[in-house]
């Protein structure tokens, strides 16, 4: 079996020689930074729409819950993550639905919905996330009623204090245009560049003797180098046969 250079489906890659490839077409993949960045910075400041984001705060302990010991603390905990499995249930965004005669529907509300228990803590966050920052401050407070309405009525607990209603800076959370100009600009490089590597890595034309040894696995054993003056004395010789033939037919 022939186990010549042309079954070989090994490719060999010379590093220097890869990187003076893409340092060669720079210029190209400068441009294409350019372009993602540009790409990038349209559509976040064009064509993505804004989104705001209201924050109400619940307190699981009321006032005449008292701790006493460290299981008490242990219960509050415990009952913040039933509190987050309740607040975002169906009965409690539904009734809000009707109350702000909201256009979506459990599912499309539940996803603008996150709940937050930081460090542990008893304290239930209520985030709402929309296009309208007013909206989303009436979506987020009324969440909070509605929550702590339904735990007092159907879990037989003290309802949850607010210790914070939603709040509305006016300041859009997303998109960060800065961010995403960034990501654009890395993935046109990127994209440019693989490009460039690719063409590389397939470009089997054979230019000197290295190329010959490389990819066909040959040992060159000689040249013929073509000198300028050879050439320049045969285009001498072609142009005076030429001329001496002009003058035969004359």
């Amino acid at each position: 079996m022939n186990n010549g250079p042309e079954f070989d489906n090994e490719i060999e890659i010379d590093l220097k020689d890869l990187f003076m490839e893409i340092l060669a077409f720079w210029k190209l993949i400068f441009l294409a930074l350019l372009l993602g960045a540009g790409i990038a910075y349209a559509v976040s400041e064009f064509l993505m729409v804004p989104q705001y984001e209201s924050t109400a705060q619940l307190y699981v302990l009321s006032k005449s819950t008292s701790i006493t010991s460290l299981a008490d603390v242990q219960t509050g905990t415990s009952l913040t993550n039933d509190y987050m499995v309740v607040v975002e249930g169906r009965p409690v965004l539904e009734q809000v639905i009707e109350n702000l005669g909201l256009e979506d529907d459990y599912e499309s509300l539940k996803k603008k919905v996150s709940l937050n228990n930081p460090a542990n803590s008893r304290i239930l966050e209520i985030t709402v996330r929309d296009a309208s920052p007013e909206m989303a401050k009436q979506i987020a407070d009324d969440i909070a009623k509605v929550g702590a309405a339904f735990i007092a009525e159907k879990m037989d607990q003290d309802p949850p204090s607010t210790i914070q209603w939603g709040y509305s800076d006016g300041k859009p959370v997303s998109p960060s245009t800065v961010k995403n100009t960034v990501i654009g600009a890395v993935l046109g490089a990127f994209f440019a560049t693989m490009i460039v590597v690719v063409s590389y890595l397939f470009n089997d034309t054979i230019t000197n003797a290295e190329d010959v040894e490389r990819k066909l696995g040959l040992n060159v054993l000689g040249t013929l180098p073509l000198e300028e003056s050879e050439y320049d004395g045969d285009s001498k010789k072609s142009r005076k046969a030429k001329k001496s033939g002009k003058k035969k037919k004359v």
